[in-house]
């Protein structure tokens, strides 16, 4: 699916390629581990030049630097920031020493949103994340502030990124009932390496006709291809930050490399490829250091696993995914259905009940 095949986002009007950039490698301050403006600006230009149009910041990201960078270069190329879906995220407290520099507040949503826009040179977000669970503020609170900065205008479409399945739930069924502005997607980790979010989160988001869109698809870079068993890694900046795999997680890019070798392609593509062929609308974040990490990870657009290929990625890969989902397969089919097929999915009767034909 090249780029400029658009999805549309979740239940919205807005249409998206298949693959955001991420731009928290834009801007080579303290702890970003990021590239330079002058590369910065050559990966979106890639980008943007072969179709893509969601590009995806944060408030905080190299301490606002990559914000800045996307508006120097949109007022610099006019007319080009109508044809982008910009993204960017609330949350982060940049103001140290200050308590309502942060959160999800009405005033601190405000004035977030404020600041964001004054360094990606804007008018109005197409997408607003909240990038984390505010405890201390009520959700009716948050989800208020963000229909009013809609309707205002300066707000199109919202999303929730790292927040619980509940509270997610909760918000959507507020904003439903009271007529206010819907989540449209959830911005949420989402690799090989990290599938926990299929207990509720990615359930939720089919229910609710959202669209799911997978940060760190390569995992801080453990699926990239770079890490090997017994191989030192080379050209990786996060490495100082994240360490290296475990050998649980050496297991799966072992499963991976195997596969990628197999249809000789790149894991990094292989591993994005996965994450699309995932049920429902599943947009991941692809970032870069250098135009040429972009090339190779969007090489994914257009590679396409067959079955076998996915069946032994999900076999690798597959997550504990704790309480009540372990009661939610083959048990649950087993004590439902009771050794009956419903809409394709087969079952085995309950033992006990075939041992005996009295019923009381």
């Amino acid at each position: 699916m090249p780029l400029d095949h658009y999805l549309t986002l979740g239940r919205s009007g807005l249409r998206v390629s298949p693959f955001a950039l991420g731009a928290m490698t834009f801007g080579e301050d303290p702890g970003a581990a990021g590239c330079s403006v002058e590369e910065s600006e050559k990966i979106l230009a890639a980008y943007l030049d072969r179709g893509g149009n969601l590009v995806d910041t944060a408030n905080f990201y190299a301490n606002g630097h990559s914000e800045a960078i996307l508006g120097d270069w949109f007022a610099a190329n006019p007319g080009v920031r109508d044809r982008v879906v910009l993204a960017t995220k609330f949350f982060t407290n940049m103001h140290p020493g200050n308590p309502n520099g942060g959160g999800a507040g009405r005033s601190s949503i405000t004035a977030q949103l404020h600041e964001s826009l004054r360094r990606l040179r804007t008018d109005h977000v197409d997408l607003y994340w909240l990038h984390n669970w505010d405890r201390n503020t009520p959700i009716e609170e948050t989800m208020r502030a963000l229909d009013d900065l809609v309707r205002a205008g300066t707000v199109r479409y919202v999303g929730f990124s790292n927040t619980p399945a509940w509270l997610t739930a909760q918000a959507q069924t507020l904003a439903q009932l009271r007529g206010w502005t819907p989540l449209v997607a959830l911005q949420v980790e989402y690799s090989l390496l990290a599938r926990t979010v299929e207990t509720e989160l990615v359930p939720f988001a089919l229910d609710q006709g959202l669209a799911v869109v997978p940060w760190s698809p390569l995992k801080n870079g453990f699926l990239s291809g770079k890490y090997r068993r017994d191989a030192a890694v080379a050209d990786s900046a996060r490495t100082a930050f994240v360490g290296g795999p475990t050998e649980d997680q050496f297991r799966v890019i072992d499963a991976l490399t195997a596969v990628a070798d197999g249809l000789g392609e790149s894991p990094a593509a292989v591993a994005l490829a996965w994450l699309r062929s995932r049920p429902g609308t599943v947009v991941p974040i692809v970032g870069a250091r250098r135009v040429g990490q972009l090339q190779e990870n969007l090489a994914a657009a257009d590679l396409v696993l067959d079955a076998d290929a996915l069946r032994r990625l999900d076999e690798a890969s597959a997550p504990d995914l704790g309480y009540p989902a372990g009661l939610h397969g083959p048990l649950r089919a087993m004590l439902q259905f009771a050794g009956t097929t419903v809409d394709g999915e087969t079952s085995e009767a309950y033992p006990p009940l075939l041992q005996s034909a009295v019923r009381y």
